[in-house]
């Protein structure tokens, strides 16, 4: 048996892989220390392992940006992307780090596992005094630098031709000097804070860790010819079947119609006038089943079409073979998720990693990436019908979902987790 620390940003999309892979790891016999928001301290236990809160700024609560993100509104474009990035990940560095710290005195862990995103860890892996192997698990697209992508946050598609390669290191230079330069500051105050020194740039550790293991497979992520050794795709972490009872109007997906299925998620849904109301609008005069989940938010949407369905949850197990046309906000797991079931995707997203996500959507000829956040309904009708019309978008969707289905991520992770321990 082997006793693993993992530790987790507090946002429900980090979370939940971690929380399977802890499951897994308890079935397996393993002792799990799980360090995360205080939130979720009731779906740690229920996996199994032993929750550990995190204090001071780096426990929040991702359902109530308000309250952690309280000036977000003043910024947009990389400005905001600046905010949520400094505020999120990077100065709560020094509380996740006194943690982890502390936990690896009193638990004596024989392996670290964390999200990609849970930079409190980066003082440790700067540490040429570091015993215990770091891992860490991609949980949202690789920002991992290269030659042949442009730097994580300008959603552009990659390139390996001369000219694009030129493109991409005057970019990653002008990121790195200029639009993050702010970021990279704060970090290195935050490393300063607890006594580290950061020497390489706060947006790409992931060349730091022991093992890095991006939850999705290579068709859904930009080609790098320089990625790191340490790096593998081990294929998503799917959620299980969830039990959320059917609806009464279930029957009505019968296949005599495209059901078109659309969703802002659980947190990205206090204004459901951003995507949900826009597709109820968009699709009214359509042959299509419009299937709504509200995510648990209770709001009035006036008057609904006749081909309209609405609940606040449903089982996506269910659900998902069911759909012709997912359009979400792009959720890095949902859009995972989806793809496992080949279902053709429209994204329209533009917080935080959202602009990335709906790219690669976008590359990978899955679906249609709508480059905003408040879609237009007439734009919402129009790729809705381009998906449905062009069953090539399917046929990519399928092969991802062929290659998804021949990898068992949990697995792997643990797999890894053991080879690090022997190893070290």
């Amino acid at each position: 048996m082997s006793t693993y620390l993992l530790c987790a940003t507090p946002i429900y999309g980090n979370v939940a892989p971690l929380v399977a892979i802890a499951a897994h790891l308890v079935s397996e016999g393993n002792r799990v220390v799980f360090l995360t928001g205080s939130r979720f301290a009731a779906t740690v236990e229920g996996a199994g392992a032993e929750f550990v809160s995190l204090v001071g700024n780096a426990d929040f609560d991702d359902r109530d940006p308000d309250s952690h993100l309280p000036d977000r509104l003043k910024y947009r474009g990389l400005a905001r992307a600046q905010y949520d990035i400094q505020t999120i990940f990077v100065t709560p560095i020094p509380s996740q780090y006194r943690s982890v710290v502390g936990l690896i005195e009193k638990v004596a862990p024989d392996a670290i596992l964390v999200d990609a995103m849970f930079a409190g860890v980066g003082p440790l892996l700067e540490s040429a005094e570091r015993t215990v192997p770091i891992l860490a698990v991609g949980a949202t697209p690789l920002a991992q630098s290269s030659v042949d992508v442009a730097p994580m946050g300008t959603a552009l598609a990659p390139s390996s031709t001369p000219l694009g390669r030129l493109r991409n290191r005057a970019l990653n230079l002008v990121a790195t000097r200029v639009l993050f330069r702010d970021t990279q500051r704060v970090g290195r105050r935050m490393f300063a804070e607890v006594g580290a020194t950061l020497s390489s740039n706060i947006m790409d550790l992931s060349r730091a860790f022991d093992a890095f293991l991006q939850l999705t497979v290579p068709a859904f992520e930009y080609p790098r010819g320089d990625l790191s050794p340490e790096l593998s795709f081990v294929g998503p972490v799917l959620p299980t079947p969830s039990g959320v009872p059917l609806p009464e109007w279930w029957g009505d997906l019968d296949g005599s119609r495209p059901v078109v299925h659309v969703t802002q998620g659980t947190i990205d849904n206090l204004d459901l006038g951003r995507l949900i109301r826009p597709t109820i609008d968009a699709l009214a005069n359509d042959d299509v089943l419009v299937v709504v989940t509200l995510g648990g938010r209770s709001a009035d949407l006036g008057a609904m079409p006749a081909n309209v369905r609405v609940a606040d949850f449903l089982p996506y197990d269910a659900l998902l073979p069911l759909t012709d046309v997912y359009l979400t906000n792009g959720g890095y797991g949902g859009v995972q998720y989806a793809l496992s079931h080949g279902v053709p995707l429209i994204v329209a997203g533009d917080t935080e990693d959202k602009p990335e996500v709906a790219a690669r959507v976008a590359w990978s000829g899955t679906g249609i990436d709508l480059r905003t956040g408040n879609p237009r309904a007439a734009r919402i009708a129009e790729a809705v019908r381009t998906i449905l019309a062009d069953g090539g978008y399917r046929d990519r969707a399928r092969a991802i979902a062929a290659d998804m289905a021949a990898t068992h991520a949990v697995s792997a992770v643990e797999a890894a987790l053991s080879g690090a321990v022997a190893g070290s």
